[in-house]
């Protein structure tokens, strides 16, 4: 079979798409003239991702706002928002460059999505002319940062949010697989954040880690150890307009809580770390064998979507041959840092432009592949 290779999950949206948006928020064009920008955009995602050899495809959340707000918001500017917010909620992030990400706030219950990610994979599943594909969810961790941080929704109590809020996200799941998603990773960047305890931030002091862990992991009981070997939890510092977030987090403080949860599998950003065997090796020591009844398997991240460079299939290779040393190789896969644009407005400074990023990241996935079976062959595999 060889080391298995995943994509995260999103893609540069073109320039076009990132317009249509703009002119969206502005009243300049309808609804319908976004989706035609956003079908556009996903018929070429699909098309170029399965030329790069890549076992399941995604259309790269083109139609998404972002990957945490997609079902609460149809822009990232607040345009459609989702019935009982308000704009003005915490900051999910304050990146490395400057710039921010806000969450909306919630004002009144009870909590529903307004749009689930199957909703967006069936629009685009047609685009894939029959090719498998997997679909990315955002994790009830981050959507749990909608309710006030030290306060209250009136006749709505936290505990009844936490509920809502654990059904829709298992509501998200099924109907991705229902509609066909051969895997499901559910992005959990978040966790690192959580131990940033930046006094700009709040909530990244208020000790939330274990609360998130246990959070997700009330999703993830709710399937089988078979459904879970198809369920990733997804760790990054965060990728934004070719900045991080939280990149200074240790991650001997996230790892051993992470793999508490108990996925089948973990994309996990690595290329981009300074010290990537004391990495393996963490996680070589925590990851499960038995998560209640599955096998973890830790995909390293062997691609970084915030350098313009593209990696060499001899690169990657040489990665995954160097973390098989410490990470059991049937426990082990590949994958990148990140989402290459995981928020729609996106003009990727380092890159020149979200055109350039956008070829640049099929070249990566392309090279990811290609390493992954040149390592697999090194190692026997």
């Amino acid at each position: 079979m060889g080391i298995p290779t995943e994509v995260v999950g999103s893609l540069p949206r073109p320039t076009y798409l990132q317009q249509a948006y703009a002119d969206y928020d502005a009243g300049k064009i309808q609804q319908d003239d976004l989706f035609k920008a956003q079908d556009k955009a996903v018929e070429d995602s699909l098309s170029q991702m399965s030329q790069t050899g890549e076992t399941l495809i995604t259309d790269g959340e083109q139609r998404a706002s972002s990957f945490a707000t997609y079902p609460i918001t149809d822009t990232l500017s607040g345009t459609g928002l989702a019935e009982g917010l308000a704009a003005d909620g915490l900051y999910f992030a304050i990146f490395d460059d400057g710039h921010h990400r806000q969450l909306p706030r919630l004002v009144k219950g009870s909590f529903k999505y307004k749009t689930y990610a199957y909703d967006n994979f069936k629009k685009s599943q047609p685009y894939a002319k029959g090719a498998p594909m997997k679909q990315a969810v955002i994790a009830p961790s981050m959507l749990y940062l909608l309710y006030p941080l030290n306060g209250t929704v009136e006749g709505y109590p936290k505990e009844q949010f936490v509920e809502d809020l654990v059904k829709e996200c298992e509501k998200d799941i099924r109907g991705c697989f229902e509609a066909g998603a051969k895997r499901v990773s559910i992005d959990f960047t978040e966790g690192r954040l959580a131990l940033k305890n930046d006094p700009r931030n709040p909530w990244t002091g208020a000790n939330l880690l274990q609360t998130f862990v246990d959070l997700n992991n009330k999703v993830l009981d709710r399937f089988s150890s078979e459904e879970r070997k198809n369920i990733g939890i997804h760790t990054c510092p965060g990728g934004d307009c070719d900045s991080v977030h939280s990149g200074e987090v240790d991650y001997h403080a996230l790892l051993p809580s992470m793999f508490q949860m108990d996925a089948g599998y973990f994309l996990i950003q690595l290329s981009s770390e300074v010290d990537k065997v004391k990495v393996y090796k963490e996680i070589g020591q925590t990851i499960r064998k038995d998560a209640n009844g599955v096998k973890q398997v830790a995909f390293v991240g062997v691609i970084n979507p915030l350098n313009p460079k593209i990696e060499s299939p001899e690169e990657v290779c040489e990665s995954l041959v160097e973390a098989s040393k410490y990470i059991d190789k049937d426990q082990l896969g590949a994958t990148d840092d990140c989402g290459f644009s995981p928020f729609s407005i996106d003009v990727k400074p380092k890159h020149g432009s979200p055109d350039v990023a956008r070829e640049i990241a099929f070249k990566k996935i392309a090279n990811r592949v290609k390493g992954a079976q040149m390592a697999s062959e090194k190692l026997g595999i």
